[in-house]
């Protein structure tokens, strides 16, 4: 019989932990200090015409998801096709949330700043 031998994984928790951390920490200094060359310059097209600042944000929300699904789902030990099904999947939903809530927050900002806006709920 072979002996079965129990591996720690304390290193490895706290690497994501750190790496984890440090995303975060990232994100919330971002938010907190809102830089102006970031936070003023526009980049992309269409409904995603967005501060570059705001693109950094939803990178890193999806970074920290891959990772989060990478190490705590343990996925960095399966096969390549499984693992892209499972995350071109969270990529997609993450990418299609994104749109609407860019899409829907653009229609609640024309109907407030609209002249008519106190008359839009006629029945």
């Amino acid at each position: 019989m072979s002996a079965h031998t129990h591996e720690s994984n304390t290193k490895r928790i706290w690497t994501v932990f750190g790496i984890l951390s440090v995303l975060t920490i990232v994100e919330v200094a971002l938010g907190i200090f809102k830089p102006d060359f970031l936070f003023h310059t526009k980049a992309g097209f269409w409904i995603l015409h967005l501060s570059l600042l705001n693109w950094i944000f939803i990178i890193l929300t999806i970074v920290k998801a891959y990772y989060i699904m990478w190490a705590f789902m343990h996925l960095e030990g399966e096969k390549k096709g499984f693992v892209w099904t499972i995350a071109g999947t969270m990529v997609f939903l993450i990418i299609y949330m994104t749109l609407l809530i860019l899409d829907e927050g653009q229609y609640v900002y024309d109907v407030y700043n609209s002249p008519v806006a106190g008359y839009r709920w006629i029945f």
